[in-house]
């Protein structure tokens, strides 16, 4: 169980991390609290104890037996963050001070270490507050950057917590082995649309929440990510490179410019094989009982970059209901991939707009059965396979 050290201080934005320490607790964290006096003129430290049941550390003085506790604390943690953090501990961590128990237990931890801004949109922007995230910075201490938004002081700025998927993405981050760092990974998500007229397109019930896991485990794991994605509600992850597009011609483009500079490309994005040979500059008015469209071949994209792969390990996915297998290891050897990650669209839990997916992942010597499980879990798994038959 990964042991995590958080640190709270004197900000409105202090209730936000009982949030994020139950979010934590979900995840089977093994967590500590640390407040500040003031952090506990805004949640009382019964709060917090009752979250991650057992006792709050406030007062530094208080030392009972042989172990000093702002010592103690941070032994054998895998992260330290400070949520929220105020202008003044940061001012007290860029400059080494240690005049209470949370400043004492950060200099003293040498687990990663990250801070998490939340003042008002002044103070944050001040010279010396910005000189101070600069001096952490140098000391590799990870800033959660604030968000603009509208501030508890009624100034509207940067300032605001950042969000709790930001958070919990930067702690786990944090805690993660990187046998990706240095390395650069392209991939596809969600579906495409094909425009007809200004009002209709062609498209699938792709939502991207696979692409999406699968952008931010490789983040997770180190690697430099860049995420096309068709129209997603899916939340961007952190640190992700984000590039929005349509049509399955903006992602082709797309996919070019960034692909030679990439270690690893996967397409798991559902690109529409067909667009609409014509579009109209107006809706399309209902006229004759039946319409025809003339459609015409998109470009294959997975089939264009395995043609053209030089360092780069490619992985595919294929949805198929019939003859699975079989299908799946024609496109295969087809795309010259050298993994493909096949579902049945028939399969409980599998498919389109599920949390999670019953896959097979095909290679040239073998075909893997993997039980159904979480989309997060798969891509672990997919990554892991990656590597391994990239050699890494």
């Amino acid at each position: 169980m990964k042991k995590i050290v958080i640190g709270i201080t004197g900000s409105i934005a202090a209730y936000k991390t009982c949030e994020l320490i139950s979010r934590l607790k979900k995840k089977n964290y093994n967590i500590e609290v640390i407040m500040t006096k003031n952090a506990a003129q805004f949640v009382t430290p019964l709060t917090f104890g009752t979250l991650i049941h057992k006792p709050v550390l406030i007062d530094d003085f208080d030392e009972t037996g042989y172990q000093i506790k702002h010592i103690n604390i941070v032994k054998d943690a895998d992260c330290f963050i400070i949520v929220p953090a105020t202008a003044n501990i940061i001012a007290k961590v860029a400059h080494g001070l240690a005049d209470d128990v949370l400043s004492s237990a950060f200099l003293a931890a040498t687990c990663p270490k990250i801070i998490a801004p939340a003042m008002n949109v002044h103070m944050y922007e001040n010279t010396a507050t910005q000189k101070n995230l600069d001096i952490c910075k140098s000391y590799h201490i990870k800033i959660v950057e604030p968000e603009i938004g509208e501030l508890a002081c009624g100034y509207q700025g940067r300032g605001h917590l950042s969000d709790i998927e930001d958070l919990l993405d930067a702690i786990e981050y944090a805690t993660y082995p990187h046998p990706l760092a240095g390395k650069h990974v392209l991939i596809t998500a969600g579906p495409t649309q094909e425009p007809l007229d200004p009002v209709r397109f062609i498209s699938n019930h792709s939502s991207g929440k696979m692409g999406y896991a699968l952008a931010k485990v490789a983040r997770q794991l180190g690697a430099h990510v860049t995420l096309i994605s068709g129209p997603s509600s899916q939340r961007a992850p952190y640190e992700v490179d984000v590039i929005k597009i349509q049509s399955a011609q903006g992602m082709f483009k797309q996919v070019l410019s960034y692909f030679d500079f990439q270690d690893y490309v996967i397409m798991s994005a559902a690109v529409g094989d067909y667009r609409p040979l014509e579009y109209s500059d107006q809706k399309i008015k209902k006229k004759a009982d039946e319409f025809y469209l003339k459609l015409g071949k998109n470009e294959d994209i997975l089939s264009y970059i395995g043609k053209h792969k030089t360092k780069q390990t490619i992985c595919g996915f294929a949805m198929e209901t019939e003859n699975v297998i079989e299908n799946a290891q024609n496109k295969f050897f087809k795309k010259n991939c050298d993994l493909l990650v096949v579902n049945d669209l028939f399969e409980d839990g599998a498919g389109f707009k599920t949390d999670t997916n019953k896959v097979a992942l095909i290679t040239k010597n073998f075909v893997d059965y993997l039980d159904l499980m979480s989309k997060e879990n798969l891509a672990h798994i997919i990554l892991e396979k990656l590597m391994k038959v990239k050699g890494e």
